[in-house]
């Protein structure tokens, strides 16, 4: 009998269990609108979900779920071009995001979505050329967050039948042995399924991973505003397969408490009062607190820098604690893991969280300063310096806007310790205007794609919006491009 060598499609079949066209991993934005584009295009998806149910969605269940509109893609390639720096991307990168993002919101209403304006929101960059295409935000019914966009998305998902598997998360990627190709994916229990078109990574950041987060970020055990199930899965089973990456040390960062024991952190806004300061282990101011901020990046020094990028010591005084709770609660703005899935609501006056012991009370600066182990002089010094410079007006050490002066002068005074807050990050597997992941000497793995902050397009400074917009239009490309395949 003649020795038979296996096809590529017999072994193929050999190493894996079920197979479906498309898998795609993650439940988030960039997940659902890859899972619903290529169900629509005729291909039979499978959408496996890290989480349970009641957990699922990642930071789009908790984000504003808002995206930016423009009505310009000349323009708003201009802008991305501008905030992007001295860290260029590809050009057809810039023409895809630029053409596509334009058109979010017609295909949020091809969903069965309303979509409306909310707030005036303007460009964070106005001085940056391309910010005039800065149209605002737009929402599901014209409301931020509260999961109307996560809620829109998986109803979709559902009302097309489109398999989902909750508790599954991917551990690796399955390639073929003669081309390269990724041909299927191994979940954490051990099945393996085949993919006959493709997989889809959306599996979000990395900012859940300790270890991670310091390497690359240089923070150390800082907590998270959103999902910590985002913990580099897509990243390290990308990196199996001799993935290429791209900036992996950019990120949004925010003044945020975080809870003793607790992974979670609250958004510290400070919307009632500016009488805050942030001080080092010095004791010392290191920055404008209050300098304009866009979704993670400040104009400092004449730099767009990461803002704030460092751990911090957040000081204020018995004014600021009684004009209004620091975290805004949800019907200020529904959005975080701690107000919409926790359901916690912070205090009026934020007298509850200092009961708590989540935030330190001493009667003057000094004796503060022991209690978060910073020099009781330096920071006495720092208070009184600052008061100083309110009264004049005039911040010589840091430039802080007159308006932004606000004494701390009325005892008892307060701080917590920020980490910061880490919102997301958002560099990953590097990839192309089709969403296809790219090896290190640039060439395509076949039937791999990316999507969602597991590989943002956003190579430093981003503005409000951009993220829901990034994963809607790379989760859409990655479904269409991974159904067209053969």
């Amino acid at each position: 009998m003649p020795h038979h060598t296996p096809t590529t499609q017999e072994r193929k079949a050999d190493r894996v269990g079920r197979s479906v066209d498309i898998v795609v991993l993650g439940m988030g934005a960039a997940g659902c609108a890859a899972a619903i584009t290529a169900h629509d295009a005729g291909a039979q998806v499978l959408l496996l979900e890290k989480t349970d149910a009641a957990n699922a969605g990642g930071n789009t269940r908790v984000s504003g779920g808002a995206w930016f509109h423009h009505d310009d893609p000349v323009r708003a390639a201009t802008y991305l071009r501008a905030l992007c720096g001295d860290r260029p991307l590809p050009e057809p990168i810039v023409q895809v995001w630029a053409e596509n993002t334009r058109t979010v919101s017609e295909w949020i209403e091809s969903l069965g979505g309303r979509v409306a304006p909310n707030g005036d929101y303007r460009a964070e960059y106005p001085e940056l050329d391309g910010s005039d295409c800065y149209g605002g935000y737009r929402c599901v019914e014209g409301i931020l967050g509260d999961r109307r966009l996560f809620e829109l998305l998986t109803s979709a998902v559902g009302d097309r039948g489109i398999e989902v598997t909750y508790g599954t998360p991917g551990q690796e990627l399955i390639t073929d042995s003669d081309s390269g190709a990724v041909v299927g994916v191994v979940t954490s229990s051990g099945e393996r399924i085949g993919a006959r078109r493709g997989v889809v990574l959306a599996t979000g950041g990395f900012e859940g991973d300790p270890e991670m987060v310091h390497r690359h970020l240089g923070l150390t055990d800082v907590p998270v505003w959103g999902s910590t199930a985002a913990t580099g899965d897509g990243h390290r089973m990308a990196q199996g397969v001799g993935a290429d990456f791209w900036h992996m040390d950019n990120m949004m960062a925010v003044n945020g408490i975080c809870l003793p024991g607790d992974r979670h952190g609250f958004f510290a806004m400070f919307l009632h009062s500016k009488g805050f300061l942030w001080v080092d282990d010095s004791g010392n101011r290191f920055v404008d607190e209050c300098v304009p901020a866009g979704h993670g990046q400040a104009l400092i020094d004449g730099h767009y820098e990461l803002h704030p990028h460092r751990p911090m010591h957040v000081v204020f005084d018995e004014r600021t604690r009684r004009a209004g709770p620091i975290s805004p609660s949800a019907e200020i703005m529904p959005v975080g893991w701690k107000v919409l899935v926790d359901g916690y609501r912070w205090s009026d006056d934020n007298q509850a969280e200092v009961g708590r012991g989540w935030i330190h009370r001493a009667d003057t600066p000094a004796e503060l300063a022991k209690l978060l182990g910073v020099p009781p002089a330096a920071l006495q010094t720092t208070v009184e310096r600052y008061n100083s410079a309110c009264s004049v007006g005039i911040d010589d050490a840091w430039g802080r806007a007159p308006g932004a002066l606000v004494a701390l002068d009325e005892p008892p005074f307060y701080a917590y310790t920020a980490g910061p807050l880490l919102a997301w990050t958002n560099g990953g597997p590097r990839r192309d205007q089709h969403s296809r992941v790219l090896d290190r000497s640039g060439a395509v793995i076949p039937g791999l794609y990316a999507a969602g902050t597991v590989s943002s397009t956003y190579s430093w400074a981003k503005d409000g919006g951009f993220h829901i917009a990034d994963a809607i239009v790379f989760g859409r490309i990655a479904g269409r491009h991974a159904a067209e395949r053969r």
